[in-house]
């Protein structure tokens, strides 16, 4: 006796959509993950670096001494920086320093500041976070950033000095 296959023509691929779109599914996600998270992280280092622009502007403004420039440059940096959550503030690490124009030689308390061209000094600030990767759940081969930074230097008007 010869057995028949009553099903319809393409009613034995339906399980096969559902496969699909699961994997479909897992490669949007995914993408849509990387686009949220880098766009975060993005946003995040872009706001560091204009906290250490404006950082870096406060200690270009007449101040009486060059400490009260770097005091000034560190409490801007500061504020533009408080935006970031509770968790991160704990972590961020905001430095103003006085060093001479040209060199990354920052280790003088009170480098020789002056008009003269061999004198010139810039304020440089520093604003870092770390501990960036716990604001995310953990995802596989998801590359994100321990710590993030903005940098910012200007020269100093050596006529007021």
């Amino acid at each position: 006796m010869e057995t028949r296959n009553h099903a319809k023509p393409g009613h034995a691929q339906h399980g096969v959509y559902a496969i699909e779109f699961a994997f479909v599914f897992l490669i949007i996600f995914a993408l849509l993950y990387a686009v949220i998270c880098y766009g975060f992280l993005l946003t995040m280092r872009m706001s560091l670096q204009n906290a250490a622009e404006d950082g870096a502007r406060a200690g270009l403004r007449y101040q009486i001494n060059l400490e009260a420039r770097k005091t000034k440059a560190n409490d801007i940096a500061v504020e533009r920086s408080d935006w970031l959550p509770a968790g991160l503030k704990a972590n961020r690490n905001v430095e103003a320093r006085i060093c001479l124009a040209g060199t990354d030689d920052c280790s003088q308390a009170a480098p020789p500041c002056g008009p003269e061209w061999n004198n010139r000094c810039q304020v440089v600030v520093t604003v870092a976070v770390s501990g960036i990767d716990t604001l995310f759940p953990a995802f596989p081969s998801f590359a994100v950033p321990t710590r993030i930074a903005g940098q910012a230097s200007m020269l100093l008007d050596g006529r007021s000095l």
